[in-house]
């Protein structure tokens, strides 16, 4: 990124619903070859070093290949990879800052890539000068664009998947750190990801293990 360039930054977690600041568009978006699992152990935002809480993070296609139990746990819920999203455009004088943000914000095993999203962008984004820019897909007609995204691979400390969700389920509903109650941000997220309702050939995508696990965790708040 040089001065002169704005920030594109992927958000399919806390992200959505809790947005960097600056930004000046928000277009959501669809991810291939990903999937979005709750497989992060938080001790600094949604859990503590005592009880380790769970957030978000991105499995990529060749992870789940080289892993059975990934690839299992994906055709539980969904043959397809393909995941939602946000991305926000930050402009060129505030790049800097809202890149030292995240920095700080995205700690606990998370590490900054690249990825390719197909954005859902209305008539007021195709006006905005660093959409317009962007290339189309040939066959699907969006926008496309490669932005950077953080991300919690599987390699890092605090990756404690593949998890069964009944576990993750237990977890959750317990777990408090100092950005809130674990329920809290998976309650939000779900609620932005059925808001966007975004489509891909005419239907609905629909996070199925996100559906499941938060039945699992109101179940369990419930009967308490």
């Amino acid at each position: 990124m040089t001065k002169s360039e704005g920030l594109w930054v992927l958000g399919y977690g806390s992200l959505i619903y809790k947005p960097p600041p600056h930004y000046t568009l928000r277009i959501p978006a669809i991810i291939f070859g990903y999937m979005r699992r709750f497989w992060q152990s938080s001790t600094d935002h949604r859990g503590t070093e005592e009880n380790p809480g769970r957030v978000v993070t991105l499995i990529c296609k060749e992870d789940i290949e080289s892993n059975p139990k990934f690839s299992h746990d994906l055709k539980l819920y969904n043959d397809t990879l393909m995941t939602t999203g946000v991305v926000y455009y930050i402009p060129p004088d505030r790049a800097d800052e809202v890149r030292d943000y995240l920095d700080v914000r995205e700690q606990g095993g998370y590490t900054l890539h690249e990825v390719e999203v197909h954005l859902e962008t209305s008539p007021d984004d195709e006006l905005h000068a660093a959409v317009q820019q962007l290339p189309v897909h040939p066959v699907v007609r969006r926008k496309i664009l490669i932005t950077q995204v953080y991300i919690g691979q599987v390699t890092n400390d605090s990756f404690i998947g593949p998890e069964p969700i009944e576990q993750t389920s237990k977890v959750i509903a317990t777990s408090v750190g100092p950005s809130g109650a674990n329920y809290d941000y998976l309650k939000h997220l779900h609620g932005s990801l059925r808001a966007m309702q975004l489509t891909h050939e005419n239907i609905i995508i629909r996070d199925e293990y996100l559906d499941e696990l938060l039945n699992q965790v109101e179940q369990l708040k419930n009967t308490k």
